[in-house]
């Protein structure tokens, strides 16, 4: 049974960071490409951030580069996303998705992910 669980959310003004940890059980990550994705109430599901399973590579929505960096511990099992200068429109639950073999390539549509994990709800107050 795979399980990714994040961990990391939760309350912050404008202008503050958080660090998001997704650490994977029952599967090893060493070969697969990770993503973190979030949802606003009321909204689609969107892509934040990617990694190739080497971490050579990644790529950032253009809402959040600069200020959030995706980075990975293969031997943790572990992925994380730093985001810093939070804004209010920020908040959303903060899901991390594997992909299976990834290779090095990146991926940035949900449907390309083969696990997720629950969600962890970021709140960026003004």
């Amino acid at each position: 049974q795979v399980q990714l669980v994040e961990s990391g959310g939760g309350l912050v003004q404008a202008g503050g960071s958080l660090r998001l940890s997704c650490t994977t059980s029952g599967r090893t990550l060493s070969s697969d490409a990770m993503g973190w994705f979030r949802q606003a109430p009321g909204k689609e599901r969107e892509f934040v951030a990617s990694i190739s399973w080497t971490g050579g590579n990644t790529d950032y929505a253009d809402s959040v580069k600069g200020r959030f960096t995706i980075s990975r511990d293969s031997a943790k099992n572990t992925v994380y996303l730093q985001m810093n200068s939070l804004k209010p429109e920020d908040t959303a639950v903060y899901y991390c998705a594997a992909k299976a073999y990834g290779g090095s390539f990146i991926y940035t549509r949900p449907v390309d992910y083969n696990y997720w994990g629950q969600g962890t709800q970021v709140t960026v107050s003004s």
